[in-house]
Parts: C-alpha cells; sequence; structure tokens
C-alpha cells in the first residue's frame, strides 16, 4: 500500500473537484491519499509518492497556489532520485503552445530532480473532455497499477 500526495493547482476548482474523485479511487485501490492544497518544499520532500493534478492558467502558467512550490523546487533544486510520481495536466488546446503548460513544467523539473515517471503525463483537453473524470479514471487505474510499494 502507497501513501500518494496530491499536489492541486486549481484557479477555478477544476482541478481540487477532479482530486475529489481521484481520492476516492485511490482509497478503493487499498492505497491511502494525502491531499495538499498548499504545498511547502518539505511536503514533497517527505513524500513517498507523488501526483501533481493542476489546470493552467493564462499563458501556460502555474496556479498560484502552486507556483511557490515551482520557485522553491526550481531555486533549491532538492533531488528526489527516484521518487514515483504522475501528472494530470489540464488545458485548453486553443492555447496553442501554452496547452497543459503547469503540468508540463512540472513533469519537466521533477525528471531534473530525476524524480521517477509512473507512465506517461495525462494531458486533458477542456475543449474535448468538459468533464475530466471519464479521462482520468483509466489513466490513474493504470498509473496505480505500475506503483512501486
Amino acid at each position: 500500500m502507497a501513501t500518494i500526495s496530491i499536489f492541486v493547482g486549481s484557479v477555478y476548482g477544476g482541478a481540487e473537484r477532479l482530486s475529489d474523485d481521484v481520492i476516492e479511487l485511490i482509497e478503493q485501490s487499498n492505497h491511502q491519499a494525502k491531499l495538499i492544497i498548499t504545498p511547502t518544499l518539505d511536503d514533497v520532500k517527505s513524500a513517498s509518492h507523488i501526483l501533481v493534478i493542476t489546470s493552467t492558467t493564462g499563458q501556460g502558467e502555474i496556479p498560484d497556489n502552486l507556483a511557490p512550490l515551482y520557485s522553491q523546487l526550481n531555486s533549491q533544486f532538492p533531488m528526489l532520485t527516484g521518487k514515483p510520481y504522475g501528472i494530470v495536466a489540464m488545458g485548453d488546446r486553443s492555447y496553442g503552445d501554452t496547452f497543459c503548460g503547469a503540468g508540463r513544467s512540472f513533469d519537466e523539473l521533477l525528471r531534473d530532480l530525476q524524480a521517477k515517471p509512473i507512465g506517461h503525463r495525462l494531458e486533458i483537453d477542456a475543449c474535448e473532455d468538459f468533464e475530466p473524470w471519464p479521462v482520468t479514471e483509466p489513466w490513474l487505474k493504470l498509473w496505480l497499477s505500475k506503483l512501486p510499494e
């Protein structure tokens, strides 16, 4: 059984609402979930498994509640060697190159910190998938099946 720290970046509440469904499935899968809305660097360092669920703001920016964490990780560069993680990125493809920019930025940074991606990053396009859960559920089930204990 894994304890998964879920870092949620939300502007209008979509990522936060999605995290409710994610937590329910994680707990049904005999894992534990820890929701973190206002994360600190210590939350990331102490996490055994990381799941980032984030929307993207403006021109690809990270939501305000996750931006300080991203800046700290980027400036202090704590090595997260081998720490398993996953990314659920929410965006709108009509924004072009900045589509899912926050999730892509976190994915790149966690890789730079030598954390270990479990599977591929999930990118959800609000233009195609108004409700993110039907897209997230099969991805999450596969992600959970690949987690190291």
